[in-house]
């Protein structure tokens, strides 16, 4: 199986690793006041860290550049629009979730976790930004009956068991409306995907959004609604 690689035009540039003093310049669709509620998050997250691993405790200096960057890359490439209906997926701290329901203030987010102390962080973190476009779920993807246009991930599991997971959650997609899942991969995909013989529409290079080593190897991969549904649509669904 052979992987489309995108070729898209980077919001950064693509010789300056962006920092949080600089995310207007870098990420020109957000005004200031989405990258001042950006900084608080982020704030928040180290301060609830000391309290509750939200995010690996290893991880509290690099939140920017591990979770937050990553979370606007793939809002640079999503296609949300308004009242559109996302899915993310084991937000754990809040990430992709919370960045993308403030860099897309008119579509709604349903953020789901099974870990119920870190839904409780991402509940109070959402309150003090005065969030209204997401609800919060304590729950696993499997139990939840809403479908949704859009399904958001990022190294939750293998990609195989993920898409079996969310297919029941995707809505029949809308003609020339690229639903369906968008997630946040590091490594190669054609391992996972070869048993599948499915191949992601469109594949996103973070390391043409954003410079730095970390993001080499770093995708947002986009699967169509309309693909994933006939390969698990044929056999039932594995608890």
């Amino acid at each position: 199986m052979e992987v489309s690689i995108i070729s898209i035009e980077p919001y950064t540039n693509p010789q300056t690793l962006v920092s949080m003093d600089s995310l207007q310049a870098h990420f020109p669709h957000l005004d200031s006041h989405q990258c001042a509620q950006l900084k608080i998050f982020v704030e928040e997250i180290k301060d609830w860290n000391q309290k509750i691993n939200v995010i690996s405790r290893k991880e509290t200096d690099k939140i920017t550049e591990h979770h937050l960057l990553p979370s606007l890359a793939l809002a640079s490439v999503t296609p949300f629009t308004s009242g559109e209906t996302v899915l993310d997926v084991g937000s754990g701290g809040g990430f992709p979730g919370i960045p993308l329901a403030i860099c897309f203030p008119e579509t709604q987010f349903t953020l789901v976790d099974s870990i119920g102390k870190k839904i409780k962080v991402i509940e109070a973190i959402a309150e003090k930004l005065e969030l209204t476009n997401i609800q919060l779920l304590n729950a696993r993807v499997e139990d939840i009956k809403e479908t949704f246009n859009y399904v958001t991930g990022r190294a939750v599991a293998a990609l195989p068991r993920f898409l079996e997971w969310v297919q029941p959650r995707l809505r029949k997609p809308k003609k020339n409306l690229k639903h369906g899942v968008y997630y946040l991969k590091g490594g190669p995909l054609e391992p996972e995907l070869d048993a599948l013989k499915l191949s992601p529409q469109e594949c996103y290079p973070l390391s043409k959004i954003l410079d730095g080593s970390f993001y080499e190897d770093k995708y947002v991969a986009y699967f169509a609604t309309s693909d994933i549904h006939p390969v698990f649509c044929k056999k039932p669904r594995k608890r």
